[in-house]
């Protein structure tokens, strides 16, 4: 049977984890499984995954938690899979980056059928063209003209930002915020050495990342 992707399942219910694991295996996928999120972040380290089904609450730690800290740095499309039922659980699983969200108990047919939608979406969405530059989601990585920029996953984040928010001005702690995922406190030479090395990168090309005081940071094309 063809392999149809990797996927890390993180669920500390050792019975729901082998369960999942044995039907997406039959159905054709590669299963890494770890029952807590330093095991997930082990498994990460090692190998990249096409999408992750993860549980919220964890031994170690929050699901959610874990999800904050990997949109900073990733995009690997997430199914938070969990027993919180809420709307506010639902909004605040989507608001911190999952793809969808699938309560538990759960239809074994309706689980596949987000596991295939998310992934066919996902697919879709690897590559993002913005005129010359190309951003490789899965990868993470960023091409302009068809050239590598040799780019740091902070770097990669700033820059797909940026120019997703053209013509928008963002203050640097706003902007620490959003790309690393805590607050700057007073300490902006991050942000600063950042857009200074994207700005070495975009020389020669139409493109700038100006910083303007009191306006912030923007991403635009020059006049």
């Amino acid at each position: 049977m063809k392999n149809k992707g990797i996927i890390l399942i993180v669920e500390d219910d050792v019975k729901l984890l082998n369960a999942n694991s044995l039907l997406l295996e039959a159905e054709g996928y590669e299963i890494l499984a770890a029952e807590r999120l330093s095991e997930a972040r082990e498994q990460l380290a090692a190998q990249k995954p096409d999408m992750i089904v993860l549980d919220i609450m964890l031994p170690d730690g929050s699901g959610l938690d874990f999800l904050a800290e990997l949109r900073r740095t990733s995009f690997i499309p997430v199914l938070l899979l969990t027993a919180l039922d809420t709307d506010e659980d639902i909004v605040k699983g989507l608001e911190a980056g999952g793809d969808d969200y699938l309560i538990k108990p759960f239809s074994r047919s309706v689980f596949l059928a987000r596991i295939q939608t998310i992934l066919r979406r996902a697919r879709v969405a690897e590559v993002a063209q913005y005129g010359p530059l190309t951003f490789d989601m899965k990868s993470l990585t960023a091409y302009l003209g068809g050239e590598d920029m040799l780019l740091t996953k902070n770097d990669f984040a700033l820059l797909l930002f940026l120019v997703k928010n053209k013509n928008s001005y963002w203050k640097a702690e706003d902007l620490y915020k959003e790309v690393w995922g805590r607050a700057m406190n007073e300490n902006s030479q991050a942000i600063r050495s950042a857009a200074s090395r994207l700005r070495a990168k975009l020389t020669d090309t139409d493109f700038t990342i100006i910083n303007e005081r009191k306006k912030g940071y923007c991403f635009q094309l020059d006049e």
